[in-house]
């Protein structure tokens, strides 16, 4: 049985009864989601719980608007409802949108299988050390120079942190571009003979959880044919906006393949959709609730270092 599959009928074993509630806690989490919520054998009752409802938490959050109450209600996420028995707790979401109880039983099983798929491809955000609030790039192409401009809302899911490690959203040779930092901190340059260069941001002071911490970043290309074609992320942390703006020289005909959490294959070029630029030249992409592994961006041209297969 995969992950993924485990995970499933680990959550919908977890949901029955009182959800996150139940008595005897400890035996109603299995191995896969116990290692999803960073649940260890020397965890008590208490602690499983408070994993277990932070993570879950955490992972309703990605999920579409709409199955937001009905998962949260299903697991005991609701303060308000507490019914001993799943089926009340459907039937009580059932009264409140206006639904009848198939329907919320079907919003719980779609909200169960991409929790499923959250909890197996995401760090939860304490272990990470912090996440990405949004990120925002301008590209700007319709000069003899390309530049860059990046910029980085952040929040401190843990304490301590005196450091975080980006790198570039685009490929390109480190001697081909030079970088400055506009704020934020000091920068470290990790970057070897790889095609995106790497960093090391140093803040001012140590930040400690709940700390939002902005900084930016500006590439100024050597020439053109130094920018690749793309803009393309493959983060490697939870990122809940990704904000994608690049200025064409006024190529009002150009098309832009655009790609939204797209899953990378090694054996085929990945899928995506075409936009066409607008009347100014430009081309404005707004991404959600990013997860770590999966691609997003932009391509405007063909090269080999905007394959999916680099883009991480």
């Amino acid at each position: 049985m995969t992950t993924h599959a485990t995970l499933v009928r680990e959550l919908k074993t977890l949901r029955k009864g009182r959800g996150v509630h139940a008595g005897r806690i400890v035996d109603r989490v299995g191995t896969a989601l116990a290692a999803a919520c960073g649940i260890t054998r020397a965890d008590g009752p208490a602690a499983v719980r408070q994993k277990l409802v932070s993570r879950l938490t955490e992972l309703i959050e990605q999920l579409p608007e709409d199955l937001h109450f009905a998962a949260r209600a299903a697991f005991g996420l609701v303060p308000d409802v507490r019914h001993p028995l799943y089926q009340e707790r459907v039937n009580w979401v059932a009264a409140a949108i206006d639904r009848d109880s198939r329907t919320v039983r079907r919003r719980v099983d779609e909200a169960v299988d991409q929790l499923a798929e959250l909890a197996a491809t995401t760090t939860p955000r304490d272990a990470a050390g912090w996440h990405t609030a949004e990120l925002s790039v301008a590209v700007v192409l319709d000069q003899g120079q390309p530049e860059v401009l990046e910029r980085y809302q952040v929040v401190i899911d843990g304490d301590g942190v005196d450091k975080l490690e980006f790198a570039s959203v685009f490929p390109v040779r480190r001697r081909d571009v030079d970088v400055h930092l506009l704020y934020g901190g000091t920068l470290q340059d990790r970057s070897s003979a790889v095609e995106r260069p790497g960093f090391t941001l140093l803040p001012a002071e140590p930040l400690t959880r709940g700390d939002t911490h902005d900084f930016a970043i500006r590439y100024r290309l050597s020439n053109r044919d130094a920018m690749h074609p793309c803009v393309l992320h493959v983060p490697e942390r939870p990122c809940e906006v990704f904000d994608l703006r690049v200025r064409f020289e006024h190529d009002r005909k150009r098309l832009v393949r655009t790609f939204d959490g797209v899953l990378q294959r090694s054996d085929a070029e990945p899928s995506g959709t075409q936009h066409a630029v607008d009347r100014a030249g430009e081309i404005h992409l707004r991404f959600r609730r990013l997860l770590p592994g999966l691609l997003y961006g932009a391509r405007w041209g063909g090269s080999v270092l905007c394959s999916a297969r680099r883009a991480s």
